[in-house]
Parts: structure tokens; C-alpha cells; sequence
């Protein structure tokens, strides 16, 4: 259910939460959670030696390192340590991010790092902290969310194998498909990166990962895990529709006419309408599948905003691979070269 939002969520999150001017307690924070994620990391052989790793758990770590050779030879992706090791986190997330957008707008406040940029979350690997940042940012007059995130990217600039990402607890228990997904997106973000530009990398990432899912899928499922997939994107593509409808309509409202009052009116208007149209999804296609429930009940200006950053960009980026002859070295350095270009350039390349 979450994995439409969650993907990526904190990529390069080692820069982003420890490079911050947010204080010593943020810093602090962030550097002592990244590290005890790191020290509890194994080497995906020693697991699968270990005879007191469960069997469930072992041929799921067995899976990933063939998704991984898979990724490396066949997705052209970064061969390196990353996703070779395994951390038990005991917890059901790696970080927790606070997004936030004003009341009667779709863009997301932004935290300016160096590295990285300014990206439209912050991350917490602590939730009471993170739900406390997300209470101050209400009173402050934004609509405010927190939401878990699987896994995150260091992009892959910290040389060694202990500081490579490692595969873990909070996402190694998905299915085939996704766990496939997510493994292709956060590799992806160690092949080009935009500084400040989240849209621009989350849907490269995500682009990726749609690609290397479907040709994954094709070479290695079964016919069980390729229906189940289907039965599940189907979902993330109802959901995908309803809420861009949903940004779109908000979009609207809030660059149109009309005072903040009447505008208030619109927008509870349309959300009252996604809702409706989400309880049709679920009594009909769904056949009473409710994973999506907490979204919608939480949904607000922040939640629409993060799914833009994830989306709005993936058709161009599908075009520009099929542009490249579908080759991915060719691919690759093309969306490289992009990204070392100015924003406003680099966005106008993309479209074109």
C-alpha cells in the first residue's frame, strides 16, 4: 500500500539529515540513527550461512541477490556493495519524513542542505520527534504529515562496504515485484542526481524501476508473482489517476479566482470528491481492498504535493529511454548530461 509514496522517500537522507544547519539535536539524530543502521548490517552470505536465520528470511535474501546480479547486468545499474548486506532494524521504518504545504497551495516546503540541495521532507529516525516537527509546522499554518519510510539512498558517495545502503527489515518482506522496484530506484539515484531538484530525481529513479520491474518480471516470475503484480499496480494506477485528477483540480483552485474563502469551499469540494471516488474504487475494481484507508484519511495539500515529486516527470523519462534505443548506457549518460544542466534548462530539455 505504501510503496507508490515510500519509494525513495529519503533518498540521499545520509546528506540531507546530517549536513543541516536544523541544530545539534537534528544532527545529532541523524548521524547516530544512520550509524546504528549501518552496525546492523551483515553480509547477505552470512545470513544465508547463519542456521539460525529463518527459512522465510533466507530465501528472501536469496531472491534479492539474484535481483541485484539482475540489476547490474541487465539494468546497467552501479555494481557495487550496496543492497549486498542486511540490517533487522526491529522497527517498521528506516526514517520517518515531515512534509508540509501551506493551506491553499501544492508546493511543498523545502529544508536546504549541502550536497543535496533543498528537498521537500525532513527525516527523523525518531517518530515522536518527527510527529512533534510536523505539530510545530501546523501551528505555524501548514498542513503538515508524517510518513514511514522503507529505505533511503546515500547515493552511493561514501566509499566502502560498511557505508554502503543495505537491504532492510522494513521492506525485505514485500512482494517479488516490489521488492524488485525498490531495490532498481534507490540504485538509480546513484547513477545521476539533480542537487534541489526532487522532482527531477525521484522521477528518474521511478522511471527506472518501471522499466527494470517489467523486464525483471518477464525474465524471472512466475505466473503467480506476475498476477500478483498486475493485481497490485492496477491499484497504484487507479490511485495514480484519482490523485492526479485530485492535483489538478486543487491546482485550479488555488491559481484561479475567487477569495481564500470561496477557495476553501472548492478544496473541501474536491476532496469530498476523491473520497467518493476512492470508496467506488474500493466497493467496485478493488473488490473491498482497503489498503489505501490511512492515505485518505490523512490526505492533505502535503500528502498530494510528495506524490508530484515521484510522478510528474516518468513519461518523459520513459521517452527519453525509448529514445536511446532502449540502451541504458546510452540512457544513462544522456540523463547525466541533463542533470549537470541549469534547473529551468534542464527541465525544458526533458519536455522536449
Amino acid at each position: 500500500m505504501k510503496r507508490w509514496l515510500l519509494l525513495g522517500g529519503a533518498a540521499a537522507a545520509l546528506f540531507a539529515c546530517v549536513s543541516g544547519c536544523g541544530g545539534l539535536g537534528y544532527y545529532g539524530q541523524s548521524i547516530h540513527g544512520h550509524f546504528s543502521l549501518l552496525n546492523s548490517a551483515r553480509p547477505v552470505p552470512d545470513w544465508l550461512a547463519d542456521p539460525e536465520t529463518p527459512t522465510p528470511l533466507r530465501e528472501r535474501l536469496a531472491l534479492t541477490e539474484t535481483v541485484r546480479d539482475f540489476a547490474v547486468h541487465e539494468l546497467k545499474l552501479p555494481d557495487n556493495a550496496s543492497y549486498r548486506r542486511y540490517a533487522d532494524l526491529k522497527r517498521p521504518a528506516a526514517v520517518w519524513n515531515v512534509v508540509a504545504a501551506p493551506e491553499l497551495d501544492l508546493t511543498l516546503k523545502t529544508w536546504c542542505f549541502p550536497i543535496v540541495g533543498c528537498v521537500g521532507y525532513r527525516g527523523y529516525f525518531d517518530r515522536p520527534t518527527a510527529e512533534a516537527e510536523a505539530a510545530s509546522l501546523r501551528a505555524e499554518g501548514f498542513e503538515a504529515g508524517v510518513y514511514p519510510v522503507p529505505a533511503y539512498s546515500t547515493l552511493g558517495r561514501i566509499p566502502g562496504a560498511y557505508f554502503s545502503d543495505p537491504l532492510l527489515s522494513t521492506f525485505i518482506r514485500y512482494p517479488e515485484g516490489d521488492l524488485a522496484r525498490l531495490i532498481f530506484h534507490e540504485l538509480a539515484h546513484q547513477v545521476a542526481y539533480a542537487p534541489g531538484d526532487t522532482v527531477f530525481n525521484e522521477s528518474f529513479a521511478t522511471a527506472v524501476e518501471r522499466i527494470g520491474v517489467r523486464r525483471w518480471l518477464a525474465a524471472h516470475a512466475s505466473d503467480k508473482v506476475r498476477a500478483e503484480y498486475e493485481r497490485i499496480e492496477a491499484r497504484r494506477e487507479d490511485f495514480r489517476a484519482l490523485t492526479l485528477k485530485t492535483r489538478r483540480t486543487l491546482e485550479g483552485i488555488f491559481r484561479g479566482p475567487g477569495s481564500d474563502t470561496d477557495k476553501r469551499a472548492a478544496k473541501a469540494a474536491a476532496m469530498d470528491a476523491m473520497r467518493a471516488e476512492y470508496a467506488a474504487l474500493k466497493a467496485g475494481p478493488w473488490d473491498g481492498f482497503a489498503g489505501y484507508d490511512p492515505w485518505f484519511e490523512r490526505a492533505n495539500n502535503a500528502a498530494l504535493g510528495v506524490l508530484g515529486a515521484y510522478y510528474e516527470q516518468v513519461p518523459q523519462f520513459e521517452a527519453l529511454f525509448r529514445a536511446q534505443g532502449e540502451d541504458f548506457d546510452r540512457f544513462y549518460a544522456e540523463v547525466k548530461r541533463i542533470a549537470a544542466l541549469p534547473r529551468a534548462e534542464r527541465h525544458a530539455t526533458l519536455a522536449r
